[in-house]
């Protein structure tokens, strides 16, 4: 396999990894687009007839790499009038490492579910990152993770409808530049976090939000720990038990700009910047998932997903309710719980979960009126 190519950012000078055959990349950070040079366009050399040393063609060693998911745009015919939708799902179980998880790779799997079975995502519109993938480019890394969110609003247009949606740990790291109300960077842990780093929310936010264009859909669907702003998006809904909110504003204080470039971004969360969020485990001890993926999985099939406000109270009344007696989460002939058919556990003495999922967007909106649609 040849190895990546590194390469400077033509605009901010940061060392880039350009996958085997691509023509240019993209940075996250400055989004300035770096183009390599063909070396095909050159003719080639043309050895001397009477040279000891004129190369002599061999056949690969190794196969040739699959071509990368990241060079181009989802495959299929042009956006219709109703417009394109596109996925990213990525689940990461840390296999084989103190850190790891149980459900996060069920996760992955019952979302990818959801989106072709009940919101008519095309599968080959749908790009799972898990350690379970075969296909190098695939598995959830650092540099695979930040190039499949490239990848996801590339080419994107008014009308497109587009998921990212994260199972995994996050995390939270201090803040020096003033852009958080609570003094935190909230982070997400690709696979190999310890050695190469977390994926810091500013990033995210640089990635997927700002570039988003005028008439573009994007919703995130984070079960990770710490997530409650993980997109750094300028309004958080604060709801409390009886369902009353009000949108708190977390704009920096320093002016810089966290909204969309005309674009649409929601997204729900598993728990607040200062929580941690659970796993679930089956009766048999089979399987499990992670319990915000569960219930929001839930609200959607037990017909509690009309608008983004049916959707956070029925999941937080859920979460609350496992393991009080109050029946938690389990049973239903729905496709989805059919499928993971499991109940919530590791309840806390005060009964429940201490979590309390979270919805952020980049402007305020009537959470009962807007209707939910992906």
């Amino acid at each position: 396999m040849n190895p990546m190519m590194l390469v400077n950012c033509a605009g901010c000078r940061t060392p880039l990894q350009l996958p085997p055959g691509a023509p240019s990349i993209r940075c996250a950070l400055c989004h300035a687009i770096t183009y390599i040079a063909d070396p095909r366009a050159a003719p080639p050399a043309q050895p001397s007839s009477t040279s000891l040393y004129a190369p002599q063609p061999r056949p690969p060693a190794h196969a040739p790499p699959p071509p990368s998911p990241y060079g181009h745009a989802p495959p299929g015919p042009p956006p219709n009038a109703h417009g394109r939708k596109r996925a990213v799902i990525c689940g990461i179980s840390y296999k084989f490492s103190r850190h790891e998880l149980k459900g996060c790779i069920n996760d992955a799997k019952c979302m990818k579910y959801l989106l072709i079975n009940k919101f008519k995502f095309p599968p080959e519109s749908i790009l799972m990152l898990t350690e379970e993938e075969t296909d190098p480019y695939r598995i959830p890394t650092k540099h695979n993770i930040r190039m499949a969110l490239f990848w996801l609003l590339q080419g994107c247009q008014a009308g497109d409808s587009l998921v990212f949606h994260y199972s995994g740990h996050g995390s939270r790291q201090r803040n020096y530049n003033g852009d958080e109300v609570d003094g935190y960077d909230e982070t997400l842990c690709p696979l190999d976090f310890e050695t190469q780093g977390m994926i810091v929310d500013d990033e995210i936010n640089t990635s997927i939000v700002k570039p988003l264009p005028h008439g573009v859909k994007l919703h995130a669907i984070i079960d990770a720990c710490h997530s409650g702003t993980v997109l750094d998006l300028p309004f958080l809904c604060r709801m409390n038990r009886s369902g009353q909110y009000v949108w708190e504003d977390h704009r920096p204080r320093s002016g810089v700009q966290k909204g969309t470039s005309g674009g649409e971004v929601i997204s729900i969360s598993g728990c607040d910047d200062h929580q941690t969020s659970a796993d679930t485990s089956a009766l048999s001890k089979i399987t499990s998932t992670g319990a915000m993926t569960y219930c929001f999985i839930q609200a959607i099939e037990r017909g509690q997903g009309s608008t983004y406000g049916s959707i956070l109270n029925s999941m937080r009344s859920t979460i609350r309710n496992t393991g009080s007696g109050g029946g938690g989460i389990g049973g239903g002939g729905d496709v989805v719980t059919t499928l993971i058919g499991m109940l919530l556990t590791g309840g806390s003495a005060g009964g429940g979960l201490r979590q309390e999922p979270q919805l952020t967007s980049c402007q305020p909106f009537d959470v009962y009126a807007r209707p939910f649609s992906l």
